[in-house]
């Protein structure tokens, strides 16, 4: 007999659990520590514990903003990402060449660029590169000179970091340290601000760039997303099947890196952004004595 009634109790506990479960009561917070901690270091969710599979009562369409790892791509076949939470990998090297203006580019970039400024010229455009690779040693002075000249024009500490790190990425986040990235300039307007997409010369390159295995790599619509303002100058070599897909796509390299997109993905990144900004997010601003004028390399 207690047997029996042991056996009883123990279905009774099991059918009570069940039902706390099932209605949520036990239900783990779903702003835990650590999930919060992934959600900021980790731009798209690719563990299967942080998703959840659509029911069959759920809506189809949702399914393509789903993913798990095996439904990933495999980076190792990807082009490299660099940005503000991918830093150029420690051990990095670049074969650079020489273009006729003397900066250097990546060598398997610089056929592609060259017939692509040939191309551009030859349709009566007239262009200039007016950056391509740069050392560490130039993106840190590049860094700290825009935000010097922020808290010159009255911006508090905090507000310079937020607006210097818009424009001008962190030493080692830089993708003109990668010798893959060029600014390239309407040589009648030689100034790099939103004009640019303007001029002739801009709407040929972003029209064409693709077919040179090109990308613009900060488009106007996807500043949430690469964490950099619209920058209608710099262009990135990912070779050219790659630029043709992301193009046809009117995707950024973080969302072709990232397909099947993951739903908030957007929203994602921006908060990792700001927690970056934030206080003690990684982020420091030069000190007051700081070699801002140091030499490039």
């Amino acid at each position: 007999m207690k047997r029996r009634h042991l056996w009883a109790v123990l279905l009774a506990a099991a059918m009570l659990s069940g039902l706390l479960l099932g209605s949520g009561v036990l239900a783990v917070d779903e702003n835990s520590p650590a999930e919060l901690e992934v959600a900021q270091e980790v731009p798209v969710q690719t563990g299967e514990a942080l998703v959840q599979e659509p029911t069959p009562a759920e809506d189809a369409s949702l399914e393509k903003d789903m993913v798990t790892l095996d439904e990933t791509v495999d980076l190792g076949t990807m082009p490299l990402l660099v940005n503000l939470w991918n830093p150029l990998p420690e051990q990095y090297t670049v074969k650079l060449e020489k273009l006729d203006n003397g900066l250097q580019i990546a060598a398997e970039a610089r056929p592609a660029l060259e017939k692509m400024l040939s191309d551009c010229e030859a349709a009566g455009m007239d262009v200039t590169v007016c950056s391509a690779y740069r050392t560490e040693s130039t993106q840190n002075r590049l860094y700290q000179n825009k935000i010097a000249r922020l808290r010159a024009a009255g911006y508090s500490r905090e507000e310079a970091l937020a607006e210097a790190g818009r424009w001008v990425a962190p030493p080692g986040t830089s993708e003109h340290q990668t010798g893959l990235a060029v600014d390239i300039m309407a040589t009648d307007y030689p100034v790099l601000d939103e004009k640019q997409a303007q001029t002739e010369e801009q709407q040929w390159l972003m029209e064409h760039c693709w077919e040179y295995g090109f990308i613009l790599r900060y488009p106007t619509d996807k500043s949430s997303v690469t964490g950099i303002g619209y920058e209608p100058w710099h262009y990135r070599y990912v070779g050219q099947e790659t630029a043709a897909s992301i193009y046809e796509r009117g995707l950024c390299l973080e969302e072709y890196i990232a397909v099947p997109e993951v739903e908030g993905a957007s929203e994602k990144l921006q908060a990792a952004v700001d927690a970056a900004l934030a206080p003690g997010g990684g982020w420091q601003l030069p000190t007051a004595n700081a070699d801002t004028d140091s030499k490039a390399e």
